[in-house]
């Protein structure tokens, strides 16, 4: 059930209405609201509903929805359609890849495809802020819920052992949030926890390494504290969404400049495929709107036609990709908007773009060229409307213009990659690994006519896997980057540098720069080379 997130998020935004400017210059800042944090936690019923609203805050943008005033935003001065954590997320990781252009010329986002991207950049802005606006969140949420405070309010028995498991949610959120600044921004990032004095002096500039351990020690701590794998509500953080994230931070961790931890990738992907999941038995069942019924989903962000609206998230998600000829209708949708399309290097990925032979190859190709030409015309490149506001069943969505279609964060099929990732690379058990790929490759195809041997099972199959398994599910960039093709002249793919068929960028565009908004309001922070 949804109804964690989508009934508890009122009050929520109360507490957590963060004044949070474009600067984001003081990010322990309290709320400004007349309704004091004081006031708001003496309600039994408040630790949940806040708790609810730091998971919307990963897909939603405010308090009204899609797209309300001021008065109702999380974050002043943005759009609030482009301010979503998971659309600029998804811009980030995905539109600066092989994987998607988009033909819309807002300003700033024709350059993440090109790779010409600056510290101007609105949408690295956004996302930026996005990240900090969470991590306040969970900080102020953390603050409110220490044991000191809890039995100074004397909240005791059901109402006290959730708002302990909430805090531990939080922090899981947080690290969620410190550790995509890891990624995105190496790690050069300003660094703030509960601990921190409210209204003090701008937080001081961290760095990759103790940003890093910071993530794990953490992860680590809250261990004990969360909610047993597959026990959670839905839509909840449990023990094994806190593995899937020490797992990813394990995977990237040579890349990142952390030396190789491979093996620990291992070790925490085996745990998290130990937990009880199992495979969605249809590929594409993972992307319709009633995904949250699937064993295979580890941890989501949630979504509702009717009462978690945005134009963000899922909506566009399940919008972007539909144009052309496509039949909006066919999709629960009640129109397209003409945006998004894959490149042919990223089509060229698939042995049978039509996906009779694998069904992971999504593309729709009615009218659409391979090539692209000229990235604003929506027919140049073909279409992959992977996510659909229709149930595994074929029933339409609550609402055609915003989906019931979750987002999947964290699944299974991402431990069994990771864990084969790791047993390519040496860490592992090579020939378990690829009875974990051959079950994803079974699911494919149908029957094992895909499946691989071991003498297969290289570093390099694994990237082309994790491509085809895990296309616009945010993961890209950094996979490309873990393999050393995502700059330089490794790898091109149609676009990459501004050139059609692609062309050597710089290794400075591994990490993106800090916003010159935070700079200017920061004396404490040091862009990141090459910017």
């Amino acid at each position: 059930m949804k109804n964690f997130i989508n009934k508890n998020i009122a009050l929520g935004g109360i507490a957590l209405s963060l004044a949070v400017s474009s600067c984001i210059k003081d990010l322990d800042r309290q709320p400004f609201n007349e309704v004091t944090s004081a006031t708001v936690y003496n309600d039994p019923a408040a630790y949940k509903q806040v708790g609810a609203k730091l998971y919307a805050g990963l897909m939603l943008t405010g308090q009204q929805g899609p797209a309300g005033d001021d008065r109702t935003k999380d974050i002043k001065g943005q759009d609030e359609g482009f301010s979503s954590y998971l659309r600029n997320y998804w811009y980030l990781q995905v539109l600066t890849t092989d994987e998607a252009v988009i033909a819309w010329n807002d300003a700033g986002l024709p350059e993440l495809h090109q790779m010409k991207w600056s510290s101007n950049n609105a949408f690295v802005r956004g996302f930026y802020n996005r990240v900090f606006y969470q991590i306040a969140s969970c900080n102020e949420f953390i603050r409110e819920t220490s044991d000191a405070k809890l039995s100074e309010r004397g909240v005791t028995g059901a109402v006290l052992a959730d708002a302990k498991a909430l805090r531990a949610e939080a922090r899981f959120l947080r690290v969620l949030s410190y550790w995509h600044a890891l990624d995105l921004f190496g790690g050069n990032v300003p660094f703030v926890t509960e601990s921190d004095l409210v209204g003090s002096a701008p937080p001081k500039q961290t760095n990759a390494k103790d940003l890093f351990a910071y993530i794990e020690s953490e992860l680590k701590a809250i261990d004990g504290e969360l909610v047993d794998a597959r026990k959670n509500e839905y839509a909840r953080a449990d023990k094994a969404a806190a593995w899937m994230l020490l797992a990813k931070l394990y995977l990237n961790a040579e890349a990142q400049g952390q030396g190789n931890r491979y093996a620990d990738a291992a070790t925490y992907a085996k745990k998290v495929i130990d937990a009880g999941y199992n495979l969605q038995a249809k590929y594409e069942d993972l992307f319709k709107a009633d995904n949250h019924n699937s064993p295979e989903v580890i941890w989501a962000l949630a979504a509702d036609g009717n009462r978690s609206q945005t134009w963000g998230g899922m909506t566009f998600l399940c919008h972007a990709p539909v144009g052309g000829s496509m039949p909006a209708s066919s999709y629960g949708l009640d129109g397209g908007w003409g945006g998004v399309r894959v490149t042919p290097s990223f089509v060229k990925l698939f042995a049978d773009p039509t996906g009779k032979t694998d069904k992971r190859a999504m593309f729709y190709t009615d009218g659409q060229k391979l090539e692209i030409n000229e990235i604003p015309t929506f027919t140049d490149g073909y279409a992959m409307p992977k996510y659909k506001n229709i149930t595994s069943t074929g029933a339409v969505g609550s609402n055609l213009t915003h989906p019931d279609t979750d987002f999947p964060m964290f699944r299974l099929a991402d431990a069994y990659l990771m864990y084969a990732e790791a047993a390519a690379r040496g860490a592992g058990d090579k020939a378990l690994a690829v009875e974990y790929v051959n079950k994803l490759r079974v699911r494919a195809y149908g029957n094992a006519t895909g499946n691989i041997t071991s003498s297969e099972l290289t570093p390099d199959f694994v990237l082309a896997e994790r491509a085809r398994e895990l296309s616009w599910e945010g993961s890209r960039r950094t996979d490309l980057i873990r393999f050393a093709k995502y700059t330089g002249s490794s790898y091109l793919w149609s676009w990459k540098g501004g050139v059609k068929d692609g062309a050597s960028v710089q290794d400075y565009l591994k990490i993106f720069p800090l916003p010159s908004t935070d700079l200017t309001a920061n004396p404490n922070l040091i862009q990141n080379t090459g910017y």
